[in-house]
């Protein structure tokens, strides 16, 4: 397993860097929030990334994309973790995507893969019906209904569902689950935005007896694929953690470097270099366990769920110590609203619950480990 990035995902880490430096940085995310942007993100923003190809980067080339994998996947969720960066690629380009790869048909793969590529719609996942993320608990109904199916019940924290064309839906039918392609104007589908602490955006999802042709059911194995999706959709929240337990220790790094007390730079002061050695420590553990998943799901994704628990688990608790000792490290001002350690920790909390926390995948390795 190569643990370092060969030449083209070092160009693809760095022309992500420079344009969602330039075009989609905190600042941004600043300015959706304030204004309270009904979308939640920058159309042209969305639509130049597209255009660079990066919304494609997990749809297979005969659909119009690059045909990249996990490990590439990873590269731009870290760039977009250390610019928090408001875009729709992970639920869209990430978790939709790959579903509709593994499930779907000829017919729905050609329908919506070269659309998801060119960002010109959004799909999303929806799986949740509570407060945690549990998809072993899916009660939302599907019953078979005038040669088709009958969709009833409540999906919630949906990424991106408010702007999304299209939802797949994860149901009961039967003793199993299945996935259906719901498109977002269909009868009977209620959408309710709900936007997060981090000012990103999630939607509660109503479907009141929605009617849909039978066609409307991905035909490959929903638990499976469902499984496999969310296993990508986990390996890239981790990287996302990671980059923003990357961002907000180089910034404190700086901060120790610059700031002074006692006549002394604070960064002299044998306590907080501990502190510092300590995180840093921990955000490289949490490197290497993603470096692993990612890896995992590129050769053996079946196999991959015990490393892409490890990896959850480990990034989200990096990130969350990361985030906290860099408010620590800058006293009082860390706390206030005009740096961005408060969005950064934000974002790393919501990151924390979605697709699953530390102590979801904890238990999740435990049973996988047969304790």
């Amino acid at each position: 397993m190569a643990l370092l990035l060969n030449e083209e995902q070092s160009m693809l880490r760095d022309s992500a860097r420079a344009f969602l430096r330039d075009n989609a940085p905190v600042a941004q995310l600043r300015q959706l929030r304030d204004s309270q942007d009904p979308a939640g993100f920058a159309g042209p923003t969305w639509s130049a990334f597209a255009e660079l190809g990066f919304a494609g980067v997990a749809v297979p080339e005969a659909h119009g994309g690059t045909g990249l994998g996990a490990v590439e996947i990873g590269v731009l969720m870290e760039q977009i973790g250390r610019h928090l960066s408001a875009l729709p690629f992970l639920s869209s380009g990430v978790v939709a995507a790959r579903l509709l790869q593994l499930a779907g048909s000829p017919e729905q793969q050609a329908q919506w893969l070269p659309r998801l590529a060119r960002g010109e719609a959004i799909a999303t996942l929806a799986v949740d019906e509570g407060p945690k993320h549990r998809p072993q608990a899916i009660a939302l109904r599907a019953d078979a209904h005038a040669g088709g199916w009958k969709l009833s019940g409540t999906k919630t924290f949906v990424p991106d569902g408010h702007v999304a064309s299209l939802l797949l839906v994860a149901a009961r039918a039967g003793d199993g689950v299945a996935i259906f392609a719901v498109p977002r104007e269909a009868a009977g589908v209620q959408v309710q935005r709900t936007v997060m602490a981090d000012a990103h955006n999630a939607a509660q999802v109503l479907l009141l007896d929605v009617a849909l042709p039978a066609e409307a059911r991905l035909p490959g194995d929903g638990a499976t694929a469902l499984q496999q999706s969310l296993d990508f959709g986990r390996a890239a929240v981790a990287a996302e953690l990671l980059g923003i337990a990357d961002e907000v220790f180089e910034r404190t790094l700086d901060y120790l470097k610059q700031r002074k007390q006692f006549g002394k730079l604070i960064g002299e002061f044998q306590a907080l270099q501990h502190r510092a050695a300590t995180l840093f420590v921990d955000i490289e553990l949490a490197r290497a366990a993603l470096a692993k998943a990612l890896h995992a799901l590129d050769s053996a994704p079946k196999q991959a769920a015990e490393a892409v628990a490890i990896a959850k688990a480990k990034c989200g608790s990096a990130a969350t110590l990361a985030v906290q000792e860099s408010v620590q490290m800058h006293g009082g001002m860390g706390m206030t609203d005009q740096l961005d350690f408060g969005l950064f920790m934000k974002r790393a909390r919501v990151l924390q619950e979605l697709y699953g926390d530390s102590g979801y995948h904890m238990d999740r390795l435990a049973r996988l480990r047969r304790y």
